[in-house]
């Protein structure tokens, strides 16, 4: 199977355009964890999130022709999940979160020091302490953290996906840090959060290649 460490996003892209299905399994692996962070970040719980995901990868693969490159790969699908959960939100009435002020100072909080996450996180209490903390913060700070500290998009590509200036995301930003600066211990890395177990990945995969697959 083709890599996507051997051959550029782009180029497996390509040949799943050819007629290559298989290889979608890369691009599912791959944005399995991103896409997961960004459907509970938006309230909805792991059946949902996943049902989210799978229908965001089919989406992806529908409309695959029409991914232009302008930005990145990694925006684009993302994209795609945040309307997803969008039209779901509002099929299901939730109610839309009342905005708080914001501050428009930006202070660092989190390292970015890539620490294997079966050696740091053994507390599962305070685990749940972090992810219902983040469950609290307005929808309209909670994706922003999301995207930027869990997902890793800087503020251009943040701004992009929102719609929204890099002012607002910086502020946004720092209001959400402000926010769980009380319930998240700085030794504890943000990338932890909501992280999709490889048990979950087989099956995401497994589910998505199966529909596709009849298409």
């Amino acid at each position: 199977m083709i890599q996507l460490t051997t051959f550029s996003e782009i180029e497996v892209i390509e040949q799943i355009l050819k007629g290559e299905k298989s290889l979608l399994e890369n691009i599912i692996r791959k944005y399995n964890p991103e896409l997961y962070k960004i459907g509970r970040a938006y309230n909805y719980n792991h059946e949902d999130t996943q049902d989210l995901m799978q229908d965001t990868f089919i989406d992806a693969y529908k409309n695959l022709a029409k991914f232009e490159n302008r930005s990145s790969f990694k925006t684009w699908i993302i994209r795609i999940m945040l309307n997803n959960c969008f039209h779901k939100k509002q099929k299901s009435a939730f109610k839309n979160e009342i905005s708080n002020s914001i501050n428009e100072n930006s202070i660092p909080m989190y390292s970015k020091s890539n620490t294997d996450i079966s050696h740091t996180v053994h507390n599962r209490h305070l685990a749940s302490i972090i992810e219902d903390a983040v469950s609290k913060i307005p929808y309209e700070y909670r994706i922003v953290f999301s995207l930027r500290e869990m997902n890793g998009l800087n503020v251009a590509e943040t701004s992009d996906v929102l719609n929204i200036s890099e002012t607002n995301v910086k502020a946004r930003l720092s209001r959400a840090k402000m926010m769980l600066k009380k319930e998240i211990e700085k030794k504890y890395s943000v990338t932890e959060l909501f992280d999709f177990n490889l048990v979950y990945c087989n099956a995401m995969v497994d589910n998505v290649m199966s529909k596709i697959n009849s298409l």
